[in-house]
């Protein structure tokens, strides 16, 4: 059987795979490997809060975003709330991605 902290971090796993399905309509790599999400915190009572930016203030789906991103963290059966905070402090630059997301994009 999983101890507390095992199946906390299976369960952060299990949220950040359901954040991956989330893509930003204009950018074929999800908001996860985009590095948009800049903090997923987890409480004892599966609680998450999500501090998350967009690429740019004027980005086009910064009304829908957000909430896709709730949805999909709230999508595992064992998250109770979700809290989606928008963020531009850091702003998010390139150096964000990770090594896939630049790969698929070109961007080397």
């Amino acid at each position: 059987m999983l101890d507390l902290e095992a199946k906390r971090e299976w369960l952060r796993g299990e949220i950040i795979n359901a954040i991956r399905q989330v893509y930003d309509p204009e950018i074929p790599v999800n908001v996860y490997d985009l590095g948009l999400i800049y903090d997923l915190a987890l409480d004892e009572g599966n609680n998450v809060h999500i501090r998350m930016t967009l690429t740019s203030p004027g980005c086009p789906v910064a009304g829908s975003l957000p909430g896709m991103v709730e949805a999909a963290a709230h999508s595992p059966v064992e998250v109770n709330d979700v809290t989606v905070e928008l963020v531009w402090n850091p702003p998010w630059d390139q150096s964000r991605m990770s090594e896939d997301a630049r790969l698929q994009l070109d961007m080397f």
